[in-house]
């Protein structure tokens, strides 16, 4: 299922991801959920993910938050500050903040902005089969999560495990930002 849906937003082309991308980051910034201020955790794209970069350039008054990923002593995500400039390559090929910079924790984040190779309209997600993602949203009390992707790959159904968690919304360039089952 992962080899046919990268096949898949391949298939859509870069300019097609582009234009939808500006069209996602568009829909974000209206949407009334998104936050005037705090911390906004979000990733940088890698392999055609949708790009929002344009809704971070576009809003520097959020406290923008990215990803690096820590495998020891258990697999998780550690979020630090964005700084364009202090950008490391990971081994997986991302690329992910210095470790240096300031971390911040889960629960300061205003909104958490997830990306997955498809979503389901129930708001689940495949990903790349880390559960980075799901062990971040397991944690008690985290902020609204919404899951970015293209409307090509907003499926019926997905495969699904027992600690697969569900976004509280989901963003694709055709619909917005709609609530799931989650929220």
């Amino acid at each position: 299922m992962r080899a046919r849906c990268r096949q898949l937003r391949d298939d859509l082309g870069e300019i097609f991801r582009l234009r939808s991308s500006q069209e996602i980051c568009e829909h974000i910034l209206g949407w009334p959920g998104f936050p005037s201020s705090g911390a906004v955790f979000t990733y940088l794209p890698m392999r055609g993910e949708v790009d929002l970069m344009p809704l971070i350039s576009a809003t520097p008054s959020i406290r923008w938050a990215i990803p690096r990923v820590v495998e020891r002593p258990t697999h998780h995500l550690v979020f630090h500050a964005y700084d364009p400039v202090r950008l490391v390559r990971h081994r997986f090929g991302m690329l992910e903040p210095d470790p240096a910079l300031p971390a911040i924790e889960p629960d300061n984040a205003s909104l958490i902005l997830v990306p997955g190779l498809a979503y389901t309209r129930a708001g689940y997600r495949l990903g790349y089969g880390g559960g980075y993602y799901d062990r971040l949203l397991s944690k008690p009390g985290h902020a609204p999560a919404l899951g970015v992707c293209f409307r090509a790959l907003l499926l019926e159904e997905i495969p699904r495990q027992a600690h697969d968690l569900p976004v509280d919304f989901v963003v694709t360039e055709v619909m917005g930002v709609v609530a799931t089952h989650a929220s």
